[in-house]
């Protein structure tokens, strides 16, 4: 833990949602953690449980685990100098980036800075070049990072102290200023020198394939596209086609059975908001003042209207504006007070926000993979007992599938973590 107090660098690790109070959306203040596991604020979670009247009233609000009286509450003076650090932190590096560029740590190692300069330097010019010519040099800088890191894993004279600092640099470089969606979720992992300069390696190893795969297909859709222009006369009517637009997708194999369902508003949280369509879902600035009704969600969740107790079903849900969420589906009968997965009746897949996917049925969780789905595919064969989770790109690919033992009709389900305002979660349609 001392690595924490070297500097306003955040831990690659870390992010807001790690140190946040579901209750009231903002970091932990006072933080007291319950004999289950979870932390709260203590004075949001001593005025929730002050507004319930129903049994079981000292439930954790995560996963409803109960006690026949209130337990007491210490401060977790460690999360809350994680808070506190991490608040800092956010706050220097905001004042200290509002020049030219990230700032690393004091005295930043000679053999890294220049390429991680470089990279910060690209980064920012971005917008205003050829998408594939960004790749092209970020790619080299990768390459030559890797090529550091190689040479500080030879260099058996290299102090314990010199290589941790290196490596701090560099993990503070990618929390700084680089898409972590193209990295490890783990860049760094190991306690020893060795073990970070291989944690590291494999990391930017990794980079390189992933920059590799995602500029091959960019650049050829970048030449297809100037070949179109080429041939199609243009007319000032016509805008220009985005480079950044992903590969067509094919048709989809589950077309036939697909629906589109509406978000039911007797279910709707008091923290969540829909658009008119009722097809997109909002985590609100502030609570609504929605008409009492038993039937409504406490935490961030709401059900769709379309009761499915027969048949085959496919709807997709694009993700994409969401940082932390769950979809699949429950029972209309489903606790208003518990979570989507944690029950006998709700099953669905989540992100963490933390880099990792998880599948979720009666508060069990099965680890799937460190990869965000853009957009989530849901089948449902009631006649097969099947429910199936796809991650939607140019076809779809299978995340999870399960059997399932409903004699009841299951409705599609949602629940988006409720500490980031403006968080979304919208239901495609699917063609």
């Amino acid at each position: 833990m001392a690595g924490l107090d070297s500097g306003p660098a955040i831990p690659v690790w870390l992010n807001e949602d790690d140190l946040g109070c579901i209750i009231c959306r903002g970091l932990l203040d006072c933080p007291v953690t319950l004999p289950c596991g979870h932390s709260f604020c203590s004075s949001c979670l001593k005025s929730l449980w002050g507004s319930w009247a129903e049994k079981p009233r000292w439930a954790c609000p995560t996963c409803r685990e109960g006690a026949p009286q209130k337990p007491p509450l210490r401060k977790n003076t460690l999360l809350q100098d994680l808070a506190d650090k991490y608040s800092r932190a956010v706050r220097e590096l905001e004042e200290g980036g509002r020049g030219a560029g990230p700032e690393l740590a004091p005295g930043p190692a000679p053999m890294l800075g220049p390429a991680l300069c470089s990279i910060f330097a690209l980064l920012k010019a971005a917008a205003q070049r050829s998408i594939t010519e960004v790749g092209r040099e970020l790619g080299e800088l990768v390459e030559q990072l890797v090529d550091i890191t190689r040479s500080l894993q030879n260099q058996r004279s290299l102090s314990q102290s010199e290589a941790d600092n290196e490596l701090t640099i560099l993990g503070t470089a990618f929390s700084s200023g680089v898409d972590l969606s193209l990295a490890s979720p783990k860049l760094v992992t190991s306690n020893t020198s060795e073990g970070k300069m291989r944690d590291v390696l494999h990391a930017l190893e990794e980079i390189q394939e992933k920059l590799r795969e995602n500029f091959t297909w960019k650049e050829a859709f970048e030449k297809q596209t100037q070949v179109e222009l080429l041939e199609t006369p243009s007319t000032s009517s016509c805008p220009l086609p985005d480079q950044n637009h992903p590969a067509p997708r094919k048709a989809s194999r589950f077309a036939q059975w697909a629906i589109h369902p509406t978000f039911d508003l007797r279910s709707l949280s008091c923290s969540l908001e829909v658009s008119e369509d009722l097809r997109t879902v909002t985590v609100s600035h502030w609570p609504q003042s929605y008409p009492w009704s038993r039937e409504r969600f406490k935490a961030c969740q709401v059900l769709c209207s379309q009761a499915l107790s027969s048949g085959q079903h496919y709807w997709e849900v694009d993700t994409q504006q969401c940082s932390h969420w769950a979809v699949g589906v429950a029972s209309w009968e489903m606790n208003r007070d518990q979570i989507l997965g944690r029950t006998r009746d709700s099953w669905c897949v989540e992100w963490m926000g933390t880099s990792q996917l998880c599948a979720w049925h009666m508060a069990k969780e099965l680890v799937l993979s460190s990869d965000k789905p853009g957009v989530v595919g849901i089948w449902l064969d009631l006649e097969g007992k099947k429910l199936a989770f796809y991650a939607v790109a140019n076809q779809e690919k299978l995340l999870y599938e399960c059997e399932i033992s409903a004699s009841y009709p299951l409705h599609p389900a949602f629940w988006l973590y409720g500490l980031h305002p403006t968080n979304s979660l919208i239901i495609k349609q699917v063609k």
